[in-house]
């Protein structure tokens, strides 16, 4: 379908005046690791494929964003997005838009080493990947598969393949890799990777997450201050990452306290689930459902009005301090980082 004559001037904006520009679209939810913070050893049920977006309709729904709704950054997501095979080619019709947005991976990095070429050819950015660990035998307690030297090698490859910076996301679980954060950073240091450290979040499948056990951001920099000198950088704007100059640079390393110090207030982003609903919080418990509307035959016009209807609905912050707080019935698998 032709993109609907409109003058863009239309925003993606919250009845707290925060304005959505950056963009994260699952792509599936399914996923070949099984980190015991996010889903069972057995692992989920998965979404059946006709509830899935074809990539014509992910196409159309970003290019609505893109176009329409003034959203500059598109991030692609899953479960795990290079389980998609049509990725690429997802990555360059995002990037073939007029105004060009930015675009960015966050994976497990499974599969990156055969994939990270193409990857860059089609317009993709940067990538983050998801690593808690350098040690195989942590590595495989936490993930519960034999894969470590597959994401080494997926990250050294996205680093060949000019998709700098390269961050390394890690979870700290207390009593399995939190000792690791020192070694991990310099790890990341000597390969030009940039670290960031995240609180682990009530997100998994299992409903299982407990404040009292999760490594928080202040222990964390704890940690990681034993062992360097660590200053404090300005300037995070709508970032997660407070970030840090180490032993007075160039590196950095970022910490991301999504529980105990939320940075909701200037949130700019929005989540497009793999089966086509807009969710505008990773906590969110309410969904507008997109795919519906647009195999009803709505135009981009309606559609994008639908979406900005359903960001006006987001909520102050994320609630988790709430003692009324309820977990999102998707766990993050199904809903995109």
């Amino acid at each position: 379908m032709a993109p609907a004559a409109y003058d863009g001037g239309m925003k993606l904006i919250d009845g707290h005046g925060r304005v959505a520009t950056d963009l994260r679209v699952s792509l599936t939810d399914r996923c070949n690791l099984r980190c015991q913070y996010c889903m069972p050893a057995e692992g989920l049920d998965w979404l059946p494929t006709d509830a899935t977006l074809t990539d014509d309709e992910l196409n159309r729904l970003i290019r609505i964003g893109v176009e329409v709704l003034g959203i500059r950054d598109v991030r692609f997501t899953g479960g795990e997005p290079l389980l998609r095979r049509s990725l690429p080619s997802i990555v360059a019709t995002t990037k073939a838009l007029p105004s060009r947005p930015r675009t960015a991976m966050t994976s497990n990095g499974l599969g990156l080493k055969h994939t990270a070429r193409a990857l860059a050819e089609a317009g993709l950015d940067r990538v983050n990947i998801s690593l808690d660990t350098t040690d195989p035998a942590t590595f495989e307690k936490i993930t519960r598969r034999n894969r470590l030297k597959d994401v080494l090698d997926g990250l050294a490859a996205a680093h060949e393949a000019g998709l700098r910076p390269v961050k390394v996301n890690a979870v700290l679980l207390r009593g399995i890799n939190d000792l690791e954060a020192p070694d991990l950073l310099r790890w990341c240091i000597k390969h030009e990777y940039e670290l960031r450290f995240i609180e682990q979040m009530p997100l998994d499948a299992q409903h299982g997450w407990n404040r009292e056990a999760m490594v928080t951001a202040d222990e964390t920099l704890g940690l990681l201050g034993e062992h360097f000198r660590l200053t404090p950088l300005d300037g995070r704007g709508s970032a997660p990452a407070e970030k840090f100059l180490v032993d007075d640079g160039p590196h950095t390393v970022g910490i991301i306290g999504s529980v105990t110090k939320p940075f909701c207030g200037d949130c700019n982003r929005v989540r497009l689930t793999a089966d086509g609903q807009i969710m505008n919080c990773l906590f969110a418990r309410e969904e507008s459902d997109l795919r519906a509307a647009m195999r009803s035959g709505a135009s981009d016009l309606d559609i994008a009005e639908r979406w900005a209807a359903a960001m006006m609905t987001k909520l102050p912050g994320h609630g988790i301090d709430d003692p009324t707080f309820l977990q999102s019935d998707r766990p993050m698998s199904a809903i995109g980082g």
